[in-house]
Order: C-alpha cells, then structure tokens, then sequence
C-alpha cells in the first residue's frame, strides 16, 4: 500500500456508491481483518494489480469515514502468484491464523473455485472477483460474485457482432482458464444469435505467441473475431496476420496495462465492460475522480471490482454488527448493492445480478477508451 500511495494526495471518498460518509470520527479498537488474495505476480497480473489498488483505495476510504462500527478496517493481501494451489495455501493462513471474517478474491477463476471450496464449508463470507464459473459454484451461498457471469459474457459478445457489425461467421482466440469457460458458453448460446463460430482456438494462460492459433481463425475466414484472454498476446498476433476483421475483447483485458501491452494492436479493439474512465456513468464519476487523484491515472474495470468488493464487505458488516457471525453476514449479502462497477443483487442465482443491459461498449483509439453508443438490448 505504501509503494503505491506514497506521495499521493489521496483524497477521503464519499459520496461514492456503497461508501460511508467521508470525514467521520477516526475509528479505534481492534481491527476486523479481512483477506484479499489477488494475483499480484504471474500471467494474470494485469487483473490483480489494478484490484489490489481499488482494495487499498476502499480500505483508505472505509477507515477515513469511521471504520466499521467504530472500528478500523485491517486488509490483508495475499499473492497468490495467479496459481490455485498456492491460493489454497494462501486461504488456509489466512482463515486458520489471521482469522480473517471475510475473504475476498481470487483474480482468476480457477483460484476462485479453488478456494471457494475452503469458504464454502464454513460460510465464511467470500466475494469473488469473478463471474460464477463451473456448476459447483452455483451451490456456494455465500460466495458472491462481483463480475458477470461466463454465459453474460459470451451474450454481451455475441450481442455487439450481430447487432453492430451484422456479423454471422465469427472467430475465437482464448486462453485456457477464464477464456475457455467463456468459449463454453460462446458455443452453447451462439446459435441463438444466427451465428456459426467458423473456428475456436485455445492457448494456454501465459502464452507468448499464439500466432499458429491465430492463424487457424484467419483461415476460416471469420467477419469478427472474439478474443477472451488476461494477456496482449493474442491481440498482438492478430494485428501482425492482418485478419482485417473486428476484434471483440472480453473484459478480461480491458485494463489500460494490457492496452499498453498490446501496442499498435489495441487501436480499434472493441471492449464489452462496464467502466470507461475517460466517459464515466454519474454513479462512476466521483471513484474515478478519487482514484486518479491517489494514483495519477485513471481506473478500469477491475481497481472498480476491487473497490466495490471492500466496500460491499464494510457495509453489510456495519449493518448486521461488526460480531455478526459468519451466517448473519452471508444472509445480508443476499441483498441488491449499488457498486462503482454496476448494480448487483446477490439474491439472483448467478450471485451476481448483473444484467446484459449493464454493459457498456467502447473502443480503442490513439491509446484511450471511448464510449460507443452501442446499446444491448
């Protein structure tokens, strides 16, 4: 946290969905000690250094308006070097030694699922940084999801090549963890959008090239491509074969580190997600302000995630009682939450409630984000 906002002017937050008011008395007494496992290191470190600076950004702003209850909110961050046994690991010490009341994460889905299976038996209130993956997940009550769920991603995809491009034969680049769930549900519901996935190609997570792969969904002559990856690779593979044919991304590469990454290639890519700093909706506006004053640069998608899952966290802590037991809090979770990100309501089934009418599409031009005024309907 100090390597990041050293220096910084960060400034108390609000007004901001889900946040308690600013400028309070300060909090005192023990901390209550929550867990974040983020993927800080490893393939999928673009999504889990931007959460962990909305995490550290919330934790800032929960405490600067009076803690929880009176008391100081305690963040503790684990890496889990974007590997599920060393999230299992992680978990079990914070679970069986910090003795966290809540847990927070993974960045990557497998993590998730991995460590899900630790929270679940207990019902340890756990908000995961994903949408709900394998069916398993489904009977985990009390683990809440704070981006959409696979199959909204694949619909939110489909949705922009039917609809904005009239697109019937499309391609698909993914990677082999989050992507492949995604490609799971891109070919169960395509059909419903009169579309034939002319070629699907997997990769594995970490990847450097893809250029082979890439190759394949050239020659099967696709009018767009989908491309469902945490890495610039396979965009950057694409740009160099000169497919000549929109490319869609998942927000699994939306943030401004894989945009960089991506080089020439991102100019024209089109994102389906939720935040787009440089336009935000009235209820993101205030998160961004604050965060680009703390850090100097604007948020996306996932430091909105992490923000959101603290936030969620210290309100309905601060409702049920900070000595609420586990099963009270996850019993007040199941409740709708108005997020930086978007409107959830954790009673839906998916545990998430985010609606394919949440998303929001923009486009990449000269290395910034622009709204599109694409709407799914």
């Amino acid at each position: 946290m100090a390597k990041l906002l050293a220096g910084a002017a960060l400034m108390t937050i609000g007004a901001t969905a889900g946040v308690m008011p600013a400028r309070a008395q300060a909090p005192t007494g023990e901390p209550i000690t929550i867990g974040a496992i983020l993927s800080i290191t490893g393939p999928v470190a673009g999504v889990g250094q931007p959460e962990r600076d909305g995490v550290l950004l919330a934790e800032r702003a929960v405490n600067e308006a009076g803690g929880i209850a009176g008391r100081p909110l305690k963040v503790q961050i684990e890496d889990d070097a974007s590997n599920p046994d060393t999230a299992v690991s992680k978990a079990n010490g914070l679970i069986r030694v910090s003795r966290i009341r809540a847990l927070i994460g993974s960045s990557n889905l497998a993590a998730t699922v991995a460590i899900g299976g630790l929270t679940d038996p207990i019902r340890l209130p756990h908000v995961a940084l994903s949408g709900i993956g394998p069916a398993v997940e489904a009977r985990r009550t009390c683990v809440m999801h704070l981006l959409a769920p696979q199959e909204l991603n694949a619909r939110a995809a489909l949705t922009y090549a039917r609809d904005a491009l009239s697109a019937k034969r499309v391609g698909v680049l993914h990677d082999s963890g989050y992507g492949q769930a995604v490609a799971n549900s891109l070919k169960a519901v395509a059909a419903e959008y009169g579309i034939e996935l002319v070629q699907i190609e997997k990769f594995e997570i970490g990847a450097t090239d893809v250029s082979a792969q890439a190759a394949k969904v050239k020659a099967a002559g696709p009018q767009a491509v989908i491309v469902v990856a945490s890495s610039a690779t396979p965009f950057r593979n694409v740009h160099d074969l000169r497919m000549g044919v929109p490319v869609i991304a998942s927000i699994a590469s939306s943030s401004y580190e894989y945009v960089r990454a991506m080089g020439e290639a991102a100019e024209g890519v089109v994102f389906a997600e939720f935040l787009v700093a440089e336009d935000p909706l009235p209820h993101q506006a205030d998160f961004v302000r604050r965060f680009q004053a703390a850090y100097g640069r604007l948020p996306k998608n996932y430091e909105a995630a992490g923000f959101d899952a603290v936030n969620l966290i210290a309100k309905v802590m601060a409702e049920a009682g900070a000595n609420a037991d586990n099963a009270a809090i996850c019993t007040a979770l199941r409740k709708p939450f108005q997020g930086v990100l978007a409107r959830y309501d954790f009673s839906a089934p998916d545990m998430t409630g985010i609606k394919l009418t949440s998303f929001t599409y923009s486009q990449v031009r000269g290395g910034r984000f622009e709204r599109l005024a694409f709407r799914p309907q």
